[in-house]
């Protein structure tokens, strides 16, 4: 069964995060939740690559840079290396961190404007319109609020005058209508597709660059210097520049083996922007389209959203730091539990501290830890042969394995660590039912040691489970039940802990300690 789960490449990318400011537990969920997507995939995969980086052009940047007293590169520079520094942290295991200063970026953006504007894709027009710099994008009337402001910065758009180079977004409406409505998976979760058909409706072609009179800023269109090219092709273009795509074909060899991606994962402010604008831009290159794109919820704080104003912006590391945490797996967990599928979620120490006691200390951690001490004391750590026999446990792993496998194919990571933890519930009823303690006081060893080895065997398969979400704790896992936390899940056999000894008094230590534990910033403590 484990290896119906097993496909030949896999493609992940988040949203580049723009370097105006610091990463915040909002940036954070985004790169956790993609970084659980990637590790799944990486044990069900042959091939993977996950493309994570930063957006560093445009006026916000120029101003800020300004305002310091150093340039627009510089601002670039110190920012994206706390980004890196961040992800770093947060055990964020990308593939490759793009910046769109970089100069391969750069000059395959410059040949995909050219294209375009040599196949007529492309025009220049005169404009007047409204201008969100907070957004750095121009604001229909009907995108207002009642008040006239930018919905999401409260500010009102100033009127700009330019002659801009424009991207025919009109002349593939209806082929995007048509393919979201023939592909119901296309856009995730499968409620955000409706929001993006009522967006179509009334779509316009887009501004794709601005004069360097008003952003100096950006990436020059080679054709024409006056120009710098705008966001939608310099930032978009990034999930195809980071492979090596070359508009005349002569594609790298990354580019070949992982395009087209399998899941674009990205906030529910900017689906607009790759469920449309990304995707007439790659019908305009003649390029495959994404398989899938998953627009994630935003994450408040205690139930207020984040605000620089209302100075309740958390950083990860702050999260860190207070817990005193020596791995990131807890803070892991529960981002990625904090929210149901596509939807908002919130972050409290309350919820924060109970959640991850009660699933990953008092759950699951303390039932590897009794088991593993109760094979001790009546084995002395030693799996014997007699004890290794199939039963109805496997065949649930199996099940739960198979219902985690559809979730994660949704980017429903939610629901698929619910059903983990379902599976740590089984076992500890297991062990509550079939009471090994008092079937050793009645010197019923064999039915004991039987009833250890089912519960071991399958904490092997929540470990392989959990991995994705708490690399740290499973790692711990797999050191003491004596398996390769790497392997893939095609490699999984029924009965997974091998006879012999198994564990040394000496050996066994808590994989998770709770957060309000005396002991819980001990060096040891993961």
């Amino acid at each position: 069964m484990y290896n119906q789960l097993m496909i030949e490449k896999f493609y992940i990318t988040t949203a580049i995060d723009y370097v105006n400011g610091a990463p915040h537990i909002g940036h954070a969920y985004e790169k956790i939740y993609t970084d659980i997507l990637f590790r799944h995939f990486k044990k069900r995969a042959k091939e993977t690559f996950f493309l994570t980086g930063t957006d560093e052009h445009g006026i916000k940047i120029q101003k800020t840079a300004k305002n310091m007293g150093i340039t627009p590169k510089e601002l670039c520079d110190i920012n994206s290396a706390q980004f890196k520094d961040a992800w770093k942290l947060l055990d964020i295991e990308y593939s490759k961190f793009i910046r769109t200063t970089d100069e391969d970026h750069k000059k395959i953006v410059q040949d995909i404007f050219e294209k375009l504007l040599k196949q007529g894709d492309i025009y220049k027009h005169s404009y007047t319109g409204l201008y969100c710099s907070g957004c750095e994008t121009f604001l229909n009337p009907k995108d207002l609020d009642e008040n006239g402001n930018c919905p999401i910065h409260g500010k009102k758009p100033e009127e700009v005058s330019e002659e801009n180079y424009f991207f025919k977004l009109t002349k593939y409406k209806d082929k995007i209508i048509e393919h979201i409505k023939n592909n119901p998976g296309f856009i995730l979760p499968e409620f955000r597709a409706n929001e993006v058909l009522n967006q179509l409706e009334n779509i316009e072609d887009i501004s794709v660059s601005r004069m360097k009179s008003s952003v100096e800023w950006g990436i020059e269109v080679k054709s024409d210097p006056s120009q710098v090219i705008y966001v939608w092709i310099d930032a978009l273009s990034n999930y195809i520049t980071a492979l090596g795509y070359d508009v005349n074909g002569n594609h790298s060899e990354n580019f070949k083996k992982f395009w087209p991606v399998n899941f674009h994962i990205i906030g529910k402010d900017i689906l607009k922007f790759h469920s449309i604008y990304w995707i007439a831009i790659l019908m305009a290159l003649g390029v495959e389209l994404p398989k899938e794109i998953y627009a994630h919820g935003w994450i408040t704080i205690d139930q207020n959203k984040m605000s620089k104003s209302t100075g309740n912006v958390i950083a990860p590391k702050t999260v860190m730091e207070a817990y005193e945490l020596q791995c990131p797996d807890s803070l892991r967990y529960f981002m990625a539990t904090a929210a149901a599928n596509g939807k908002d979620g919130n972050y409290s120490d309350i919820d924060f501290k109970e959640k991850v006691n009660a699933d990953l200390a008092n759950n699951m951690g303390n039932l590897l830890n009794r088991t593993l001490n109760m094979l001790v004391k009546y084995f002395d750590g030693e799996i014997k042969e007699e004890f290794i026999a199939d039963n109805d446990l496997n065949k649930k792993a199996e099940d739960i394995t198979t219902e985690v496998q559809k979730y994660f194919d949704k980017c429903d990571i939610a629901s698929a660590a619910n059903a983990i933890i379902g599976l740590v519930d089984e076992a500890n009823k297991y062990v509550n039912d079939t009471a090994p303690w008092s079937l050793a006081k009645n010197e019923q060893m064999a039915e004991c040691g039987k009833v250890l080895y089912n519960v071991l065997n399958l904490m092997v398969k929540i470990a392989l489970l959990i991995e994705p979400y708490c690399p740290n704790i499973a790692k711990a896992m797999a050191d003491q039940l004596k398996f390769d936390i790497n392997i893939k899940y095609s490699e999984i056999q029924p009965n997974m802990v091998k006879s012999g000894k198994l564990i040394s008094k000496e050996e066994i230590a808590p994989v998770f300690l709770r957060l309000d534990s005396d002991f819980a910033t001990n060096k040891k403590t993961v």
